[in-house]
């Protein structure tokens, strides 16, 4: 792939995405974010840039990722409906000419609506919380129950673009030169 006319390699999203529950947020989402990254470097040779992501939720203490399942992903917008919780989003970048790693966290926060069952059934039928921390897709069908977000929205989504922009810059990517 080519990303501002360099070669650039994302880290793919099929490493182990487990993590310790117990572990504080942002350390959690760095450490999947440096994963991915890690498991792309084993399949490549001499690669000038890599970069991972991942997104996690904090709410009430509890870090959500990925349901499991449709019980799963209900229990969570339950657990969200009403409430303002954390989207911590981590980027892990692998520069190639100083063979260096960095990662950095870009925490936000969404409120949702309060949601009536019938909402979320309705949600639930789509298939939309698939393979989505929180079990939702702000970009999707569940932007309709947001009533506020702080912080980067394309952060939310799953790749915090303006940070991304700056971590490339800081990490002496070639833009305009």
């Amino acid at each position: 792939m080519r990303l501002l006319g360099l070669p650039f390699s994302v880290a793919p999203s099929m490493v182990d995405e487990d993590f310790d529950e117990r572990a504080e947020p942002r350390a959690a989402v760095e450490e999947l974010a440096v994963r991915k990254v890690k498991k792309t470097l084993e399949t490549l040779k001499d690669p000038l840039w890599v970069c991972g992501a991942d997104t996690l939720i904090a709410l009430d203490g509890r870090i959500y990722g990925k349901p499991r399942d449709r019980d799963d992903a209900k229990s969570m917008l339950l657990a969200f409906q009403g409430n303002t919780h954390e989207v911590i989003s981590a980027v892990a970048l692998f520069n190639g000419r100083t063979q260096t790693m960095d990662c950095r966290p870009v925490v936000s926060t969404v409120t949702f609506a309060p949601l009536t069952p019938g909402e979320i059934e309705w949600y639930l039928d789509t298939g939309e919380w698939r393979d989505a921390a929180g079990a939702y897709k702000i970009q999707g069908l569940a932007s309709c129950f947001i009533t506020a977000i702080k912080g980067s929205y394309s952060s939310i989504v799953g790749l915090p673009l303006r940070e991304f922009y700056v971590m490339l810059r800081d990490n002496g990517y070639p833009f305009g030169g």
